[in-house]
């Protein structure tokens, strides 16, 4: 299906790694210019030496001055951006019993706010245009809660109120704004929440991974291709009705209706 997407001008963060980079090659396979980002400029190098085609961009998304100057940065290289993905950023799992106020802060800021800070310079610049999609890569976390995940959900959660405030706010100029929300996915950092998992079942990691294959009902976790598919999708014009909701890409896993 041919997306409409040619020639569009796209910025993802966390593009080096995992869903992000999945969601810059998925891109640039619909003929987009697209420009990735990561606090490593290791990463960035490694992903652009993997697709040429990509702009490679250093910022630590949770710090407001670098956001907005990677927007600018980007902007000036690239020009207009008409569709943002984010990313970036992950808060740690961790018990509940060894929390402290610091675990919370950590969460906003490697989830919460290093998609906020991104989207507020952003957004403002497509609704001046008349024209963008900002699409949001959360996490099931937001609306299920995990005993070793509640810093992170609560991360997510305030993100996909966000995501339906602004989507509503600002789909009269318009730009639209829409999440995803993967479940268990094939990449490092879910790999590494697995150890997290180990940990507070008492079991191996590859014991944690099994266990919670088992309990998804197709039998296995989602590619970072598949998500990206799904975001993909929601940036094009053939997702034109869609926004301030979040989609679920869970693979059935929490049929719940919200």
């Amino acid at each position: 299906m041919d997306l409409g997407l040619t020639g569009r001008r796209v910025l993802v963060t966390g593009g080096s790694k995992g869903i992000g980079l999945a969601c810059a090659a998925a891109f640039l396979a619909e003929g987009c210019s697209v420009a990735i980002c990561s606090r490593v400029a290791d990463n960035v190098a490694a992903a652009v030496t993997l697709h040429p085609a990509l702009s490679g961009f250093t910022a630590d998304c949770s710090d407001a001055r670098d956001a907005a100057r990677l927007v600018e940065e980007v902007e000036a290289g690239l020009g207009p951006i008409d569709v943002l993905v984010n990313s970036a950023g992950a808060a740690r799992r961790s018990p509940a019993e060894a929390m402290t106020p610091e675990h919370w802060r950590q969460a906003m800021d490697a989830k919460f706010f290093s998609t906020i800070f991104v989207v507020d310079p952003a957004v403002k610049r497509m609704a001046e245009r008349g024209r963008g999609v900002v699409v949001n890569v959360i996490g099931t976390g937001g609306k299920v809660a995990s005993p070793i995940h509640i810093a992170g959900g609560a991360a997510n959660a305030a993100l996909m109120l966000a995501t339906a405030g602004l989507g509503n706010a600002y789909a009269a100029r318009g730009v639209r704004v829409v999440g995803v929300s993967p479940s268990l996915t094939e990449t490092t950092r879910v790999t590494e929440g697995f150890e997290a998992d180990a940990a507070a079942q008492g079991v191996a990691p590859d014991e944690a991974r099994a266990r919670a294959v088992a309990r998804l009902p197709l039998g296995r976790m989602a590619s970072a291709e598949e998500v990206a598919a799904a975001v993909v999708f929601l940036a094009s014009d053939r997702a034109a009705y869609v926004t301030g909701t979040t989609l679920s890409v869970d693979g059935g896993q929490n049929p719940v209706v919200l």
